[in-house]
């Protein structure tokens, strides 16, 4: 034992970087090389192709059978000349992953050899077994049958030798398997709304675009001590482990000098996106040890997305060429900060205008005010469907700790913003406007015109901050699948904007001028949703009683909060915006449950094994070790002499029979709870019983193994520490 655990440390210890095959080119040569975007199609689609697929992803047109096959003849000819041997439709199942089925370019030719082929058929659809993937009844075993479709708006791009084509994947009967599908229709219907309502301010807008820029943190763990980890192997993060003397509080990781090691993987791994089209720019060290950041130029947030799926993929690829092996659990080691994926979103006009970011005249300002305090109100009404968003088992551990947002969805918009607001909802008409013939509305609010980007301080604490132009969605964790908040957010403030152009357009129908109707419904809208706005520490306990106090959803049970996908008011909300029918919010609720169920299962199952055959087995034999040196000093020595000595070995005895017995006794419990739990049929109530009776063992377990850590020799200890695991040489 004590020779492998030296060969594996002083392996993981003296890696040095692997060098970086870095072209010999500048990044604008060869980004987007492996992707099939504007200029690829124009130079391999004829010219009346080409003209309208652009219509096609610009106005979000179907194309006919005959286009596909067209762009399918060019697809397939650049792949080919990429070396690509196979194709494949990538779509997003209910698992935060990517799913991919490979064809190779062949069909029989007729003479007994084949031909490289690809028709517009196989380019729009294929049917991959849907009851294959989680579904939540949707699909039975016997009904197999789904449909991937290509999203056209998401360029198709090659990864090693495969053509990927994004796209939806939707069952047989309609509803939808994936996250792509009800992220575009959410995209859709607040592109709608929003443009609606930019036309009180430009009649010139005729679309409104989301944007997304994520924040990606993970861990780098070496590879050669990840693999003496089961725990880090099978779960994703670490069920035992004393924390290191030495982790983050000094604070003198983030923003520090990047290990070689480190450098190599970050250069590689951006050398890797920008060939594949995704913009990354940003890359450091974060505030725990070996927890890094990667962040891109913002994007249209459904490319944004499926661009942080792909990168998740490259990343473990690169990972691995460099002896890394990448940790995107929301919290892999305690006590230290877990990871997390800012979701930077913001609306912006095809006319050139960002709606979040304040203007130079009375007019734009009024259209900043407008569409903040909608989503002000979007975040009020459905701040406990924003948390069921970004809930999850793994994202559990981290909200409320080290530097992540509370388990309770506020906005912090910064004095300026907040004083603006307070000012405009306490006002009366009569000193607010000051209307002057067809010149405009004049708002007698000093601030307002003088609102300048980037006004506000920022607040660490915030789950969901207003930062300048833009708002920061911080709680989303860091293996999800960005979709899941996307699409909660943008339908929320779709139907937000709706209910406001009806509110609107009631009072001009009442003979209120236009500006005056619009000012009048964004004060009440102030003082309606008032109550979500906090500025404060969001980690204090006198917070957690003011949010309850305010009627803001305090659950902390992520099971209990998955119920707010299922309240009347979201249901009825995400008909209304034609994003998700009752049928389909029921499934994902099932598959967000048994998910849920069954990641808290594997973690029981391989704490227990590890307590029981890895822990217990090591803390006896060292307890036998000093059971027989109190023996043989008991035999050597007088009694008086030998008893004085033997004191300590004695009472290091006892706190290791006390750690072992209840450990064993702690697993005997969970392993009853887990069975108790696994008869519940009902996916909700199961999901409940394992949160409440089995997920507890977790931590009690834990706390007697990392005590039994301190006590058993070094040498003997079965696993990497912390010290080893947290700090790469």
């Amino acid at each position: 034992m004590s020779m492998l655990r030296f060969k594996v440390t002083k392996e993981a210890f003296s890696r040095k970087a692997v060098p970086v095959n870095y072209p010999n080119e500048r990044p604008s040569e060869y980004y987007g090389r492996y992707v099939f975007n504007r200029e690829k199609m124009f130079k391999y689609l004829p010219k009346k192709t080409y003209e309208a697929v652009i219509q096609a992803i610009d106005n979000s047109t179907p194309l006919s059978r005959e286009v596909a096959d067209s762009v399918a003849a060019g697809m397939r000819k650049w792949a080919l000349e990429m070396g690509a041997t196979h194709y494949t439709h990538w779509f997003q199942p209910l698992t935060d992953g990517t799913a991919e089925k490979h064809d190779a370019f062949i069909e029989h030719d007729g003479k007994g050899g084949v031909v490289e082929e690809f028709s517009g058929k196989l380019l729009i659809q294929q049917e991959p077994d849907a009851s294959s993937f989680p579904n939540g009844g949707i699909r039975n075993t016997f009904e197999a049958r789904g449909y991937s479709a290509w999203d056209i708006s998401s360029p198709a791009f090659i990864l090693d030798k495969t053509l990927c084509i994004p796209t939806v994947f939707i069952s047989y009967t309609g509803e939808s398997l994936d996250y792509k599908t009800p992220l575009l229709k959410a995209l859709n219907s607040v592109n709608k709304a929003a443009t609606a309502v930019c036309k009180y301010f430009d009649k010139n807008v005729n679309h409104v675009y989301s944007y997304l820029g994520w924040e990606q943190e993970y861990f780098l763990v070496d590879e050669s001590l990840y693999a003496a980890r089961p725990d880090l192997v099978l779960t994703g993060r670490t069920l035992m482990g004393h924390e290191s003397a030495k982790n983050q509080q000094l604070e003198d990781h983030y923003f520090g000098a990047i290990p070689s090691r480190v450098e190599a993987f970050m250069q590689d791994l951006e050398i890797e996106c920008h060939k594949l089209g995704i913009p990354v720019k940003t890359c450091h060290n974060e505030v725990a040890p070996n927890q890094f950041e990667v962040a891109p130029i913002f994007e249209e947030t459904n490319l944004a997305n499926d661009h942080n799926l792909l990168l998740m993929s490259v990343m473990r690829e690169v990972a691995r060429r460099h002896n890394f092996r990448v940790l995107l659990h929301e919290k892999p080691f305690k006590g230290v900060n877990g990871s997390g994926k800012h979701n930077n979103w913001s609306l912006g006009t095809d006319t050139g205008v960002l709606l979040f970011a304040p203007g130079k005249t009375h007019k734009e300002n009024l259209q900043f005010i407008t569409f903040i305090v909608n989503v002000m109100a979007a975040v009020y009404k459905y701040n406990g469907l924003l948390k069921a968003s970004i809930s999850s088992a793994t994202n559990g551990h981290r909200l409320g700790a080290n530097e992540a947002p509370p388990a309770i969805i506020s906005i912090f918009m910064g004095k300026q913003i907040s004083e603006v607001l307070a000012k405009l909802a306490k006002s009366t008409s009569e000193d607010v406007l000051n209307m002057s013939g067809k010149a405009g509305l004049k708002l007698d609010i000093a601030q307002i015109p003088e609102i300048l980007m980037d006004n506000t301080d920022r607040n660490r604490t915030s789950p969901f901050a207003f930062t300048g132009n833009r708002f920061e969605f911080r709680a989303v964790g860091s293996s999800a699948n960005c979709a899941s908040a996307m699409i909660a957010l943008n339908a929320a403030v779709a139907s937000q904007l709706q209910e406001f152009k009806e509110r609107v357009d009631a009072l001009i129908v009442a003979g209120k001028e236009k500006e005056q109707a619009i000012l009048t419904v964004v004060k009440e809208l102030i003082n309606e949703s008032k109550d979500i706005c906090f500025d404060g520490n969001g980690y204090s306990d006198e917070w957690k009683a003011e949010a309850e106090r305010r009627g803001l959803d305090c659950e902390t049970s992520v099971p209990l909060i998955f119920d707010n996908y299922l309240k009347d008011d979201v249901v009825k909300m995400f008909e209304r915006t034609h994003v998700f029918t009752p049928v389909e919010l029921q499934a994902r609720n099932e598959v967000k449950w048994e998910i849920y169920t069954k990641k808290i299962q594997i973690e029981a199952r391989v704490l227990g094994d590890l307590a029981i055959n890895h822990i217990v087995p090591v803390a006896t034999r060292y307890q036998s070790l000093l059971l027989d040196n109190v023996f043989k000093i008991k035999s050597l020595f007088p009694a008086e002499k030998s008893e004085q000595i033997a004191t300590q070995d004695m009472e290091v005895i006892e706190k290791i029979a006390h750690h072992l017995l209840t450990i064993k006794e702690k697993v005997h419990t969970m392993v009853e709870a887990r069975k108790v739990a696994n008869k519940i049929e009902n996916e909700r109530e199961k999901a409940i019983a394992y949160h409440d009776t089995v997920a507890p063992h977790l931590d009690e377990i834990r706390y007697h193994i990392d005590k039994l850590e301190l006590m058993i020799d070094n040498e003997m200890w079965p696993l990497p520490k912390y010290r080893e695991l947290l700090f790469i040489r």
